[in-house]
């Protein structure tokens, strides 16, 4: 096995986390969000509740990564806790998921960016596509440069993203507008079922929108003092996202209108317009475009080492593991990856779509990594009193975290039919995947 040097300080490893985490969401599912939900009091509710179940989320896997601190971690624990099918299973259709939101939020990117380049063509379908493969292939060549160039780009570009979202909150706080008419829908004694299902199918888009923290558990061995600096930048980087959260909805309700944002398409530029005009909107459209390249530079990092660490459990071929002499890369790991996306990229009709798929899909590595702190309280006893991170109110968070993606899962069986089957596809999805597991084991004993 090689060992890789610890190149990740506390400030790289936060910005990649509030990059994970940051992406695309927060300026598409609050519509989604808000179309689910009968008031903004539930509104706000749900992002809340999203915000307090990261919160739970972080600290579980603060403590997980500080006690099994290894790169490809989110592969790795379970491979170590659960059977290796189950590794393999979920692993694969997390980074297929991956892949299809890296691809899906591609092309919501590029969309933002041919209204500016084309604003009077009605058919900028190809050009998007190329766009969106272009930004795939440019940072999957940042990339192959090295992780510490990669980290940098990311940096600058989480910054510019961050700068964005101030851009977006400022007026609310320093300009004057005409106050947004926010009117609750008539409803007729709405029962507790009612009120209860609408939370669940909100979630659904706030879940997207908070998930993927739990990725910076996969650079648990590239980060300096891991011990201290993955709770830490756990810490602080869920309370930038969590207050980042907060402002921008309670921005987008005062502004744009609770009733106006349940039919609200491309909230942002929606935004810029009603507040600073036209040519605003054009301006914004370009640094959303930058933020996908923030979010696709960041999984173009992370997923690679969820390879890395499969082919050190010979689960995949050696090569997955193998790293460039010069730069530390992990060039097929990295290849197959990118080409995975640049594929899906084809076929991705549009973000709402894969949407429910892919955190279907999430729930299940949510649900069975989170649960994973129980087994590792038991076998990493000898780690107590060491200085790693250890959680309070535990089994408390982890229960919470466990159940609300639970909660989730549910809410999406329930709602199949706007979601095209989303849970019944993944089923499928992870039953072939455990299959191929087994059918590869009988046929590598058959070649010994």
């Amino acid at each position: 096995m090689q060992t890789t040097s610890k190149k990740l300080n506390l400030f790289d490893f936060t910005m990649i986390m509030v990059s994970l985490v940051i992406g695309m969401g927060i300026f598409r599912t609050p519509a989604n969000v808000a179309a689910a939900v009968p008031s903004p009091a539930i509104f706000y509710g749900a992002w809340i509740a999203g915000g307090l179940v990261a919160l739970c989320g972080a600290l579980t896997y603060a403590e997980i990564g500080s006690r099994f601190p290894v790169t490809g971690g989110y592969y790795k624990i379970f491979s170590y806790a659960y059977h290796p099918s189950i590794a393999f299973a979920v692993n694969c259709i997390i980074l297929i998921s991956n892949a299809a939101s890296l691809a899906g939020v591609a092309l919501i990117g590029a969309e933002y960016i041919t209204k500016v380049i084309l604003p009077n063509s009605a058919d900028t379908q190809n050009l998007q596509i190329i766009i969106a493969i272009s930004a795939i292939i440019i940072f999957y060549g940042v990339n192959l440069l090295g992780l510490k160039m990669s980290a940098r780009t990311q940096n600058i570009l989480m910054l510019i993203k961050i700068l964005m979202i101030l851009l977006l909150i400022t007026p609310l706080f320093f300009s004057s507008y005409p106050a947004a008419i926010i009117s609750t829908p008539q409803i007729v004694n709405p029962t507790f079922t009612e009120y209860l299902k609408a939370f669940g199918i909100g979630l659904i888009a706030v879940s997207f929108t908070y998930g993927g923290y739990q990725q910076t558990i996969n650079f648990g061995g590239e980060v300096t003092n891991p011990t201290k600096n993955i709770p830490r930048g756990i810490f602080i980087g869920i309370f930038i996202i969590i207050t980042i959260y907060l402002t921008i909805n309670y921005a987008y309700v005062q502004v744009i209108g609770f009733e106006n944002l349940k039919e609200a398409k491309n909230i942002a530029a929606i935004m810029a317009n009603h507040v600073f005009g036209d040519a605003a909107g054009k301006i914004l459209s370009v640094f959303l475009f930058l933020s996908v390249l923030a979010y696709v530079n960041v999984l173009l990092m992370s997923n690679p080492r969820v390879m890395q660490a499969m082919s050190e459990d010979k689960i995949l071929p050696e090569v997955f593991r193998k790293r460039n002499i010069k730069t530390d890369v992990l060039f097929t790991s990295l290849s197959v990856f990118a080409s995975l996306c640049a594929l899906i990229v084809f076929w991705a009709e549009s973000f709402d779509k894969i949407l429910s798929f892919t955190i279907f899909l999430d729930c299940f590595g949510m649900v069975l990594s989170a649960a994973t702190i129980f087994v590792l309280r038991k076998r990493t006893k000898h780690l107590d009193n060491t200085g790693i991170y250890k959680m309070k109110l535990y089994p408390l968070l982890p229960l919470i975290f466990i159940a609300a993606y639970t909660f989730v899962a549910i809410s999406i069986v329930f709602d199949y039919k706007k979601n095209d089957y989303a849970a019944l596809t993944g089923l499928i999805v992870m039953i072939v995947f455990i299959a191929i597991y087994f059918i590869a084991k009988i046929f590598t004993k058959k070649l010994d």
